[in-house]
């Protein structure tokens, strides 16, 4: 079962299921279902799937032979964005309750924490908050934001937790994560990061939105308000080698474009750049220049 995700507000781009290798099932649902509250939404042979609110989400296939390594290209973190301040703070409050090790952090276009499953991939737990972001400068020493009161302010701060619980609901901390959650970015280690920066432009359709070359960093918008669709950087070094064959990490992505013909362009842009690809029986298959695979379907 690999239920799609909806196109979100006026992005073009939209996340389905991100697919994930882990080395045993039981252990990593006990982080993504029992903690986390995503639901089990479906079972094959060889993948659990889970969601929110019976919408697919991530999609573990068991049988890694280890845990994730560091200093290799590939996943940082998987992003999973929830639906309003609420529901933030009972997820965050939930992990606290529970004493598991996070980072609460304060983007300013968005508040997030992150935390680590079993294997050592990281999740990252966001709320947009868009509003509160106005602008930034990129200086060759560092990255500076500018907040809707026109403050300068880092662009990871730590975030004011006691602030998140004022929004704390009725709702009991040990409910599933809410209906309405999404997949909103994931962030990449990258070995060429000017080469990964055009292909999720000039063949995806991304909209470069800050490229940060003096932290070896860039973020890329899909047309909507939210600035941070997906991340790449080279902080594990230009020429980052793949991890070793059997690494807990990520397998695929799957991305929604929306728009009439948009297969037909993709094709029409993967071929201009020269990337390989091929028919998937809903969509086109294709890697990106450090080998992630993606799975593009049309909404």
């Amino acid at each position: 079962m690999t239920p799609t995700a909806p196109v979100i507000g006026a992005d073009r781009i939209a996340y389905g299921p991100v697919h994930l290798d882990v080395t045993e099932a039981e252990r990593s649902l006990a982080f993504w279902r029992d903690l986390i509250g995503l639901t089990e939404v479906g079972r094959e042979r060889d993948a659990v799937h889970l969601g929110a609110g019976g919408q697919g989400l991530v999609v573990l296939h068991p049988g890694a032979a280890r845990g994730a390594r560091r200093g290799h290209r590939g996943l940082y973190h998987v992003a999973l964005h929830l639906p309003d301040a609420a529901e933030f703070a009972r997820v965050v409050a939930r992990l606290a309750t529970l004493r598991v090790p996070q980072s609460p952090t304060d983007h300013i276009f968005s508040m997030a924490t992150y935390l680590h499953d079993p294997d050592g991939l990281m999740l990252e737990i966001t709320l947009e908050t868009p509003e509160r972001f106005a602008g930034f400068e990129i200086t060759p020493q560092r990255v500076v934001m500018r907040d809707a009161d026109g403050r300068l302010r880092g662009p990871t701060e730590p975030l004011d937790v006691q602030a998140v619980f004022t929004h704390l609901p009725d709702r009991a901390l040990t409910e599933p994560v809410a209906e309405g959650a999404f997949i909103g970015h994931v962030h990449l280690h990258v070995p060429d990061l000017r080469a990964a920066v055009a292909f999720y432009r000039d063949a995806v359709g991304f909209d470069e939105h800050m490229v940060m070359a003096s932290i070896g960093m860039a973020d890329l918008s899909a047309g909507g308000r939210f600035p941070h669709r997906i991340a790449l950087n080279d902080w594990n070094g230009p020429g980052a080698t793949p991890p070793p064959p059997g690494t807990a990490g990520l397998r695929h992505v799957e991305l929604i474009l929306a728009g009439d013909g948009a297969l037909p362009a993709l094709g029409e842009r993967l071929e201009g750049v020269g990337a390989r690809h091929e028919p998937a029986p809903d969509g086109v298959w294709t890697a990106d220049p450090a080998g992630t695979r993606l799975l593009l379907r049309a909404a």
